[in-house]
């Protein structure tokens, strides 16, 4: 099957760092149990990519076209087409004392935000802290082991996984979608009317929608309340 730009598709991923073999990111949670770094919360799952709108690494998106579906790909990544070399010019010295006035309690490996910049804790002694503004992933060669799992090819399953992206944490199955050629109604399910940032996410669903799909101008939410069932006495 072949892949091209615009496709939807559903990916898994292993990304190591080539130098030391350290898996720093997965969507699989058998493999963050097994490199010990599962966060309780995260949400394990294949990933919605669409080919060529960079929601993944450069490199890696461009590699996505030349992959088939149900086979495992593993793409090597340089550090200039990852996250750039590493600049000593960014590695700075600041006083503990000024970290601790900013409300910041250092720690080895621990990532800071000072002064509106995030960096991490790379040294701490006599009275000073070495603080490497670098990403993390500087100068580091990326090796990703990918798997595309599924293409999807009606638009209904399209906007739902547009839907998911945005509202992770609600099972997608509770969402009900009515579709049109102009129009799209999404019901949504009790469990989303309060989650934080809801507004935006549905405006970001909208904007997700129409801009895949120009001919829907039009994109609906409905929240439907019900009634509790009154008690008979």
């Amino acid at each position: 099957m072949v892949l091209q730009k615009g496709n939807f598709i559903l990916v898994d991923h292993v990304g190591k760092v080539k130098e030391t073999g350290e898996v720093f990111d997965t969507t699989i949670e058998e493999t963050a149990k097994k490199e010990h770094m599962y966060k309780e919360g995260e949400i394990y799952e294949s990933k919605l990519v669409v080919i060529g709108e960079r929601w993944v690494l450069e490199a890696l998106d461009e590699s996505l076209t030349a992959m088939k579906v149900g086979k495992t790909s593993v793409v090597e990544i340089s550090p200039e087409k990852a996250f750039g070399a590493r600049d000593p010019e960014k590695v700075k010295r600041v006083s503990l004392r000024q970290l601790t006035a900013k409300g910041i309690t250092p720690s080895l490996g621990v990532r800071v935000d000072y002064n509106g910049k995030m960096a991490t804790v790379r040294t701490i002694g006599a009275g000073r802290v070495l603080l490497d503004f670098n990403p993390p992933l500087a100068g580091k060669t990326l090796v990703y082991e990918v798997t595309v799992q599924k293409k999807l090819r009606t638009k209904k399953t399209k906007i739902a996984a547009l839907v998911h992206r945005r509202i992770l944490t609600v099972e997608p199955a509770k969402f009900k979608f009515t579709i049109e050629e102009k129009a799209v109604r999404i019901e949504m399910p009790e469990d989303a009317f309060y989650l934080e940032g809801i507004q935006l996410a549905k405006r970001g669903i909208a904007m997700d929608i129409q801009r895949f799909f120009p001919s829907i101008t039009t994109v609906k939410f409905v929240e439907t309340f019900k009634a509790e069932p009154k008690i008979k006495t």
